[in-house]
C-alpha cells in the first residue's frame, strides 16, 4: 500500500498512522517521516509493516542540490536514478511478474553499482556537507530503497498517492478550517471516496449524485454495492 492518505489528525505525529494502520501488516511505501518508525518494529502488535522507500524523495534531495549549488556528485546521482526511472516507464503497464523479471535483469545491476558509488563518494566528503546528508538519507535505508527489485507489485515511488493528495495540499490554502475535528474527519472521508472514484475511472460527480439519491432506500447490509470499485449506475444495476 501507499501511505499518503487523506486522513485527519489534530496533531502531526506518529499516533495517527499507528491508529489508522492498526489492523494492517505488509508492505508500505512512504517517505522517511519519523512518525512511521514504530510501524516497522518487528515486535509490532498485529505484525510488522515492511518499508518500501520512495525513490522520488531520495532523488529530490540530490536534485535540489544539483539545481541550487551545481554539486557535481548530486548531479551524477540524479542521472543514475533517472536511468532507473526510465526503465520503470518502459515496464509500467506490464504484469507484476514481468516487471520483476526486467528489474532483476536490468535494474538490479544498476542499484548495486549505485550503492557502491554512493559509498565511494561519501568517503570523499565532509560529514557535515549537504551532499553527504543526501547520500546518508538513501544509504541508511538502502534495503527499503531496493525492495522494489524483489516485488513486481511495488513502484519505485509513491508519486501516484502524492498526486491524489495534491488537491488537498493546494486547497488548504483556500479553506483553513474544517470547523472541528469531526468536520476534518468527514472531509477526509469524502476526499478518500472521491479519489477512489477517480482511480476506478468513475466520474466522481456522477457517482456521488447516483449514490446520494439511492442511499435512503438502499439496504445497509448491501452498502458495499455503492462503493466506487463495485458501483454501477442505477439503471444498469436494476437491469442486472
Amino acid at each position: 500500500m501507499f501511505l499518503d492518505l487523506p486522513v485527519h489528525t489534530p496533531r502531526s505525529n506518529g499516533a495517527h498512522p499507528e491508529q489508522h494502520l492498526a489492523g494492517y501488516a505488509g508492505l508500505m511505501q512512504a517517505d522517511a517521516y519519523a512518525g512511521f518508525s514504530r510501524l516497522y518494529d518487528a515486535n509490532r502488535q498485529g505484525g510488522p509493516i515492511v518499508e518500501a522507500a520512495c525513490w522520488a524523495h531520495g532523488r529530490r534531495k540530490f536534485f535540489d542540490l544539483a539545481r541550487l549549488s551545481k554539486a557535481p556528485i548530486a548531479a551524477e546521482a540524479v542521472k543514475r536514478i533517472d536511468v532507473l526511472f526510465a526503465i520503470e516507464r518502459e515496464i509500467n503497464s506490464l504484469a507484476p511478474q514481468e516487471r520483476l523479471r526486467v528489474r532483476q535483469e536490468r535494474s538490479r545491476p544498476l542499484i548495486v553499482e549505485l550503492e557502491a558509488w554512493l559509498r565511494e563518494q561519501r568517503a570523499k566528503l565532509s560529514r557535515s556537507s549537504d551532499t553527504t546528508k543526501a547520500i546518508n538519507y538513501c544509504l541508511s535505508r538502502w534495503d527499503a530503497f531496493a525492495r522494489f527489485l524483489d516485488d513486481g507489485r511495488l513502484c519505485m515511488s509513491n508519486n501516484a498517492a502524492e498526486r491524489e493528495l495534491r488537491a488537498v495540499a493546494v486547497g488548504r490554502r483556500n479553506w483553513t478550517f474544517a470547523g472541528s475535528d469531526e468536520g476534518g474527519r468527514r472531509a477526509a472521508a469524502i476526499y478518500s471516496l472521491i479519489a477512489s472514484a477517480k482511480l476506478n475511472d468513475i466520474d466522481p460527480q456522477a457517482w456521488l449524485a447516483d449514490v446520494l439519491a439511492r442511499l435512503p432506500d438502499h439496504p445497509a447490509r448491501r452498502i458495499h454495492e455503492l462503493l466506487p470499485w463495485n458501483w454501477r449506475p442505477q439503471g444498469v444495476a436494476h437491469a442486472a
